[in-house]
């Protein structure tokens, strides 16, 4: 009897603990009224966040990462400056290798390192240049979580 309690003890505390490693959230806040959720994927050192609509669109997608993403970004695509975790950054418009899909002209991306091997890329998918704005100021007001840092992504 005292074996198989302490067994079913030893599966509910791994379970509680395997629950409680899967609530603690990475990504940083999104604002109630945003109506967004993030999609979270964390891997080695880098985590992506996704930012999807009700629908399941996606507007927005953070990563972090200890890799710099070495992606060029032109001066000649340089949009608007702004602000991320403290750091000036530029939104550029991202170059898509000559095509241009529906809602090109809204989308933007950037990289800022945040830290040390600490790097987050940024990339808008708005569908009309109201939502970008939006998406621009609530990217302006994200706080990273510690935990996030901390972990290096």
């Amino acid at each position: 009897m005292k074996l198989a309690s302490a067994v079913a003890f030893l599966c509910l505390m791994s379970a509680a603990g395997s629950a409680a490693a899967q609530a603690t959230p990475q990504c940083p806040s999104l604002p109630a009224t945003s109506r967004l959720q993030w999609q979270e994927q964390a891997s080695g050192d880098f985590l992506v966040c996704r930012a999807v609509t009700d629908d399941g669109r996606e507007v927005l997608s953070l990563m972090l990462t200890a890799a710099d993403p070495n992606i060029p970004l032109p001066r000649a695509l340089r949009q608007e400056k702004d602000s991320f975790a403290g750091e000036s950054i530029y939104w550029y418009q991202p170059d898509l290798g000559g095509q241009k899909p529906a809602g090109f002209a809204d989308r933007r991306i950037s990289v800022v390192k945040i830290d040390k091997n600490r790097y987050a890329q940024l990339s808008l998918y708005p569908a009309d240049s109201e939502e970008r704005g939006s998406l621009q100021q609530m990217v302006r007001g994200m706080n990273l979580t510690p935990s996030a840092v901390a972990a290096g992504r």
